[in-house]
């Protein structure tokens, strides 16, 4: 919440400058409240909030899972109980965004004593572009009058490189054309000045005429090494399906494309619970992306190779600390590339984590 003034504006994260513009009303109901909120060291934020978050009184929460995840370990381990509902009671709603909450459902579930109601939400610097309108719409409707123009560019190889950068000759539509479960790149012109700006994200409608769409993935977290097209979506999908099969909670994921001999490979890293066998989780992992993915499918019968690593979670935000990506609107890239990638397989190997 502290911003910066460079003599002309203020600038900081958009966390910070909404929090720092809450309604006067709305303060006494907020947590953490100013002081805790203007601490710019985020470790030491953390660590302020675990200190006082006993004594509050807690309802819904807001956020990116993976930070309340990481908030409510801290809390339970801290206090000794079973889960976050004793020391929060009255928890019943999360409205989360910034990342698919499908992959962490399973880990986040087990720190709760009841269930919750779950409600998405879809912003940027840029705008208020989404919200999910009742907690069994399957998307989120499209916030179609707040000053944002929507134009959108079907996600192929014809429109988008190997790289996922976009083709200046891309042709975009605009709303009236566009077909429900088509993946498409998400263009952005604002009252605020951008123009016909892409804030990396594909998106597919769910429902045309409710204007209810899901994010699907990036442009960049995107695998196509041999023509297998595997997008986030369908990772997210089957570390779901995975989850549920194995009764397993795996925390965090990434994927990177490698060379393996003189064909291609994805190499997974996953953060698991407890102990899992790490063959039968790669196989159920690529069992289910078949299932879903025929290009993947097939490419794995020819060209395709598949490697995993099982990493203890910590390495995963250790990572992104040391990268200076801290704090709540920061997320684990799910697919890592180039320099990137590069530098993530420093890392680990620099932690002595051996990889595969």
């Amino acid at each position: 919440t502290s911003l910066e003034y460079n003599g002309i504006y203020y600038a900081g994260d958009l966390s910070g400058i909404t929090t720092g513009n809450l309604p006067f009303w709305f303060q006494p109901f907020y947590k953490p409240g100013k002081e805790i909120s203007a601490t710019k060291n985020w470790n030491d934020k953390l660590d302020l909030i675990v200190e006082q978050a006993h004594n509050w009184d807690v309802s819904a929460i807001v956020g990116v899972p993976a930070w309340f995840q990481l908030i409510m370990e801290r809390l339970i381990a801290k206090h000794h109980v079973k889960n976050i509902h004793e020391i929060w009671p009255n928890l019943t709603v999360f409205t989360h965004g910034g990342v698919a909450f499908d992959p962490y459902k399973k880990s986040f579930e087990a720190l709760l004593g009841k269930p919750l109601i779950y409600m998405e939400t879809y912003l940027a610097s840029e705008g208020f572009i989404a919200y999910q309108s009742h907690p069994d719409a399957e998307g989120m409707r499209l916030h179609i009058k707040n000053g944002i123009f929507f134009e959108f560019i079907p996600f192929n190889e014809k429109n988008v490189d190997e790289e996922g950068n976009v083709n200046p000759l891309a042709e975009a539509i605009t709303i009236k054309d566009v077909e429900e479960d088509v993946e498409y790149i998400l263009m952005l012109s604002t009252c605020a000045g951008a123009w016909r700006y892409s804030i990396g994200d594909v998106i597919k409608f769910t429902d045309k005429k409710k204007c209810e769409i899901k994010i699907t993935g990036r442009t960049k977290h995107y695998l196509s090494l041999c023509g297998e097209h595997l997008s986030v979506e369908n990772m997210n999908k089957a570390i779901e399906m995975v989850s549920e099969d194995m009764n397993i909670r795996i925390k965090e994921f990434t994927v990177c494309g490698v060379p393996q001999n003189s064909l291609f490979a994805h190499h997974w890293f996953v953060s698991v619970e407890g102990d899992v066998n790490k063959e039968i989780l790669k196989n159920k992992i690529d069992f289910y992306i078949k299932e879903l993915n025929d290009d993947y499918r097939i490419e794995r019968q020819h060209s395709l190779g598949l490697k995993m690593d099982i990493v203890p979670n910590h390495f995963f935000l250790d990572w992104l600390a040391a990268n200076g990506k801290v704090g709540a609107q920061i997320k684990f890239p799910r697919v890592l590339k180039r320099e990137q990638k590069t530098n993530w397989l420093e890392f680990l190997r620099q932690q002595n984590v051996e990889i595969g």
